[in-house]
């Protein structure tokens, strides 16, 4: 859809509707309950002019962004967004995101790293934010041991909703990088204890058919049984799975392990 049609579509809604309030408000002019009325709901109907005013204001000031978007021009939308973020040193979470994002797009990782570097001097807070974007950003460009790196620093400091993320990307760079032992004591307790059914479902599948190679032994076993068991219970059918991978393909930490969280569905749903 279109971000002017958007726009025009809210603004009429918002003009509208007050509209009606001030209409109700000149009906009652020549009567007793003007007063009253404009007593009650004159702070109400300053809060809407406001309102209409700051998302007016918000639209003009981000309108070129809206049009870049729009055309899904990336490069141009890089070049625009690094002068507001990079030069004019604007480190805003919502445009630091865009900006990883749109160079992700273009398949640019090199780019991503830079940007972690500088937000690391600039904003070091918006990693522990984004700690999943650059994580996996890493991954991408195939540096495993930077990856690691910046996993392991921050799998106590990431935002708290994706914490069990970040540990659990720990524990796939350790995998990546033949520290099999260590990978399994990142991912055993997730998966006895997450409560994310796709991170609980994720790490008893590499216990059981990539740590199990190499580590062998009953209680291995066991341990990812119940996590396939916990996994069933968070997300009993395929359909709740699918549900959780139409959510995570807009991710980009959940598009980089795509073939992986495949071949679990297999497993766990078997």
């Amino acid at each position: 859809m279109k971000f002017k049609f958007i726009f025009f579509l809210f603004n009429m809604t918002l003009l509208f509707l007050l509209a009606v309030i001030l209409l109700l408000y000149f009906s009652t002019m020549n009567s007793t309950l003007a007063e009253p009325f404009w007593r009650m709901n004159w702070p109400f109907i300053s809060m809407w002019m406001l309102l209409i005013c700051g998302f007016n204001t918000f639209y003009f000031l981000n309108r070129q962004l809206f049009l870049l978007l729009e055309k899904e021009d990336w490069p141009a939308l890089v070049i625009y967004l690094e002068n507001r973020v990079v030069y004019r040193g604007n480190y805003s979470s919502r445009l630091v995101r865009l900006l990883a994002y749109s160079n992700l797009v273009l398949s640019n990782s090199p780019a991503v790293i830079s940007l972690e570097n500088k937000i690391a001097m600039a904003k070091p807070a918006l990693l522990d934010a984004h700690a999943l974007l650059f994580g996996t950003a890493r991954v991408l460009a195939r540096d495993i041991t930077g990856a690691l790196r910046f996993f392991e620093a921050r799998k106590k400091t990431a935002a708290y909703s994706i914490r069990d993320w970040v540990c659990w990307y720990h524990g796939f760079t350790l995998l990546l990088s033949g520290r099999i032992e260590e990978a399994s004591d990142v991912f055993i307790p997730l998966t006895l204890r997450s409560k994310d059914g796709v991170i609980t479902a994720l790490s008893s599948y590499f216990l059981n058919q990539s740590v199990r190679r190499i580590i062998d032994g009953a209680a291995l076993i066991e341990v990812s049984q119940k996590g396939r068991d916990r996994a069933l219970k968070l997300l009993p059918a395929l359909k709740n799975w699918d549900r959780e991978m139409i959510r995570l393909s807009t991710e980009i930490h959940g598009a980089a392990i795509t073939k992986y969280l495949n071949e679990c569905a297999r497993w766990v749903y078997a």
